[in-house]
């Protein structure tokens, strides 16, 4: 039976006043492994696609007064090459685990109510929503300050890409989860 054929059924079979049982919520551990391993490759993603284009942006349009040695930080060269392993390996673990959690999702349709995913899904919705909250806050506070240089606005718009995607994304992948809430009712 598909699954338009059960929405069909159960919907009928409500308005006809039969007890039909609700779908109940799914949790699994090794849902939660899948789904906190793909959050964890998100965040590497995230930190060193930033890392890389910040780093590319120093390059780009330096800044005498920047010394990368006064703080502790390695090198321009060592962050760069240290955010592309992070890329390397992380984009591509990151884009399998998302399919294969994707295709799974399709031919089960009791991951679709997964409480470990919605919390995660709002979790990582918060801290986007939190990182877009402090970028427009930097950049009022540069502005306030007359410190708004390009480099700084170019950093603040990759803050604000990096995190808005995820938002996003997210964001589009909560709405959906709800509405297969709300369908499975």
């Amino acid at each position: 039976m598909t699954n338009q054929s059960l929405d069909l059924f159960i919907r009928e079979a409500l308005n006809r006043g039969m007890a039909v049982p609700r779908p109940r919520a799914y949790v699994s551990a090794r849902e939660a492994f899948l789904y906190l391993v793909l959050f964890i490759l998100l965040g590497v993603v995230a930190w060193n696609l930033g890392s890389l284009l910040f780093s590319l942006i120093d390059v780009a349009i330096p800044d005498e007064l920047d010394d990368a040695y006064a703080y502790g930080f390695p090198g321009r060269d060592s962050q760069i090459r240290y955010a592309i392993s992070g890329l390397a390996v992380g984009v591509p673990l990151f884009a399998w685990l998302a399919l294969h959690i994707r295709r799974q999702r399709r031919t089960n349709p009791a991951m679709q109510r997964s409480r470990v995913r919605k919390w995660l899904t709002y979790i990582a919705l918060i801290i986007a929503a939190l990182t877009l909250i402090g970028d427009a806050i930097s950049l009022i506070y540069a502005f306030l300050s007359g410190e708004l240089t390009a480099r700084l606005i170019l950093k603040l718009l990759v803050i604000a890409l990096i995190a808005g995607g995820v938002f996003f994304y997210f964001i589009r992948d909560a709405e959906q989860g709800d509405s297969n809430d709300q369908t499975a009712q």
